[in-house]
């Protein structure tokens, strides 16, 4: 009987860099999936020192955290890799910028520090633009919204129609003119900034206007009662 092949063993990395990065313009439309393919390919093209999984099916060892939907821009978007040889960060960001696609913009890369990236991410700053909502509304449901106990909405899922409360992952909320800045913490589920706006639509049916909210995430981090904190700060 042939021995069964065992899986290559790949060696560990020798250097972790994180990396923030921006989805921009058209870019806001690519999801997850499609910026990991860009991703990578950008990887192979600047010449990255990548280390790789072990077993019958290596590959790269790039960590994702916390994507944004679909459709939303961002300025806060960040990984982790694991390289098998050291390299400086500012010049692995320069050499990514160069060969990704337009509107995938790699805006800051550093060596990792000590503990887990996501536990440096539990709140996300969002900005939400709602095209055509009377700023009265539009303040009167914030207002609303901040002193409810529960507001329930509905998304369909994987797994059917889910009901579940976005009141609790609302850490703070503000209104100017048609546009809302809205602070969310990481719950699960997962309360997305569409769920925010379909809350206010259901507290103020006028809201409904007919344009799509258009969402850019301006921070990611963790929340200190006042402000976002870098995650890659040290």
């Amino acid at each position: 009987m042939t021995p069964r092949r065992q899986p290559e063993q790949q060696a560990p990395p020798v250097q972790r860099l994180r990396v923030r990065y921006a989805k921009r313009g058209r870019a806001r439309f690519a999801s997850h999936r499609d910026f990991g393919r860009a991703f990578e390919r950008a990887l192979r093209r600047a010449g990255v020192p990548m280390a790789f999984s072990s077993g019958f099916n290596p590959h790269p060892r790039i960590s994702y955290a916390n994507a944004s939907p679909t459709g939303a821009a961002t300025e806060a978007e960040y990984l982790e890799l694991g390289l098998a040889a050291i390299r400086d960060p500012d010049q692995v960001r320069d050499a990514l910028n160069a060969a990704m696609p337009d509107g995938l913009v790699i805006v800051e890369v550093v060596e990792a520090t000590p503990g887990a990236l996501a536990d440096r991410l539990t709140a996300s700053r969002w900005e939400i633009l709602l095209t055509g909502a009377e700023p009265d509304e539009l303040a009167s449901a914030v207002a609303e919204l901040l002193a409810s106990d529960e507001v329930e909405v509905e998304r369909m899922t994987k797994t059917g129609l889910r009901r579940f409360d976005v009141r609790a992952a609302v850490v703070a909320l503000t209104a100017t003119g048609d546009r809302v800045e809205l602070v969310s913490a990481i719950t699960e589920p997962l309360v997305r900034p569409d769920d925010v706006v379909q809350a206010l639509q259901l507290i103020r049916p006028v809201l409904r206007t007919g344009a799509p909210a258009l969402v850019t995430r301006l921070e990611q981090g963790t929340w200190d009662g006042e402000r976002i904190l870098d995650p890659l700060a040290g």
